[in-house]
């Protein structure tokens, strides 16, 4: 982790959440290397930070010690607003830097002067939290009525910046809701097919059109190259 000066890009995006009132010195402006941990489970939290750019995952410890994926997000979104609401100081999920990531952190004091009387903000942070709900209902129709590879195909769209998908296989089956084994046979399965060829840095999607077609079947997303242009928020 790297603390840089506050720039213009910086400064936008407090605009964008009607923050710019807040003072200069209650913002810091952090970068993180890909695999860094912007933050830990269970560690307390210093306020509320602002994505500014970049790609992280958003994830839970099951009690096994896996890792449960519950998004990714590019350029755009929230990390810590749940706690902020809840009154918790500690984080409820971590949340890794995919790409090298960048955002802006809010100290606790300044967001709560924010929540008294900053009405633009509120109704950002409702935007947020509804469209968390709204994709927290997507996901469960997804695992409760599409078949393995469906879910498969919706995960790779979602989650395969520049088009190469390298999660730990752990992590896929977690999220997927399949067997570690049963997710390597859809992925030699879809390299045979094609869709996927593996490499040593993971497995490079070959055929986007068709990845998106079996993705789009189990309710994922669009083409990877447009999927991880949207941007989306982070619970």
């Amino acid at each position: 982790m790297e603390q840089c000066a506050l720039a213009a890009r910086h400064l936008a995006k407090l605009a964008e959440y009607n923050l710019q009132g807040v003072p200069r010195e209650s913002c810091t402006a952090l970068r993180y290397r890909p695999g860094e941990a912007i933050v830990r489970e269970g560690d307390e939290l210093e306020g509320l930070a602002l994505a500014v750019k970049g790609l992280a995952k958003v994830s839970r410890s099951t009690p096994d010690g896996k890792n449960f994926i519950l998004c990714y997000y590019l350029s755009d979104g929230m990390i810590g607003e749940i706690e902020l609401l809840t009154c918790q100081r500690l984080a409820t999920t971590t949340v890794t830097a995919v790409s090298a990531f960048e955002c802006v952190l809010i100290d606790r004091a300044s967001i709560a002067e924010q929540l008294r009387e900053n009405i633009p903000f509120w109704q950002r942070l409702g935007a947020v939290l509804a469209d968390k709900l709204q994709r927290s209902s997507e996901n469960y129709a997804l695992s409760s009525l599409c078949s393995a590879q469906e879910r498969l195909c919706a995960y790779i769209c979602k989650n395969a910046p520049g088009g190469l998908f390298r999660d730990p296989i752990t992590d896929v089956a977690c999220s997927v809701g399949a067997s570690y084994r049963h997710i390597f046979r859809l992925l030699a399965d879809l390299c045979r097919e094609g869709v996927l060829q593996k490499s040593k840095q993971g497995y490079q999607i070959k055929c986007p059109a068709e990845l998106a077609r079996r993705a789009q079947a189990g309710g994922g997303t669009p083409a990877p190259g447009k999927a991880n242009k949207r941007k989306e928020t982070a619970p």
